[in-house]
């Protein structure tokens, strides 16, 4: 199978919102490729030529949130007072919140430990490249830049997750700034 094919492309394409669709509707441990198939309707084995699990189908159905998240956070300025949250900061928590019943289900007990390591991954990527490129903040001469931005992607990546399976969720403003205060203690 090329899957530069059109075909293959579509019918990828309808996997990952079939998933999506599902991941919506139910608890992610309870969804089967079989479901998939249906909601896609497709064969099952159509599936599976496609994605080797359903933890591969849906990191790949998030990666476009997932990469939304990474950049919204490499855009934060570093420089802005403890008790203002920056803008791209908020936008972040704001994404997650319009996303927040699937970033839930892939983030919670039952969810996919995958998505979780792809999105902590995309986070630190996108902060060590931001750090390379001389905007990482003062103070930190002493620590590897990757370390550092792998200890950001994975405060953020916690954040997230309690943000969103902690029951009362709090406005994404709120959320964003007490992240803030945290990061810049």
């Amino acid at each position: 199978m090329n899957p530069e094919d059109p075909r293959a492309r579509r019918t990828r394409a309808r996997l990952r919102s079939a998933v999506l669709t599902l991941a919506a509707e139910h608890e992610f441990g309870s969804i089967t490729m079989s479901a998939v198939a249906r909601r896609a309707e497709v064969n099952r084995a159509t599936v599976y030529l496609h994605y080797p699990d359903l933890d591969s189908l849906v990191t790949d159905a998030m990666d476009d949130t997932i990469g939304h998240v990474a950049r919204a956070a490499a855009l934060c300025p570093l420089d802005s007072p403890r008790d203002h949250a920056p803008e791209p900061l908020v936008t972040l928590f704001g994404h997650v919140a319009a996303h927040a019943t699937l970033f839930e289900r892939m983030l919670d007990a039952q969810g996919s430990a995958r998505f979780a390591a792809r999105l902590r991954e995309r986070l630190t990527a996108e902060l060590a490249g931001r750090f390379a490129r001389g905007t990482r903040p003062g103070g930190y001469a002493d620590v590897p830049p990757e370390v550092h931005a792998a200890y950001l992607a994975g405060a953020l990546t916690g954040v997230v997750a309690h943000w969103v399976t902690g029951g009362r969720r709090a406005p994404a403003e709120e959320i964003a700034l007490a992240f803030w205060r945290l990061f810049r203690s």
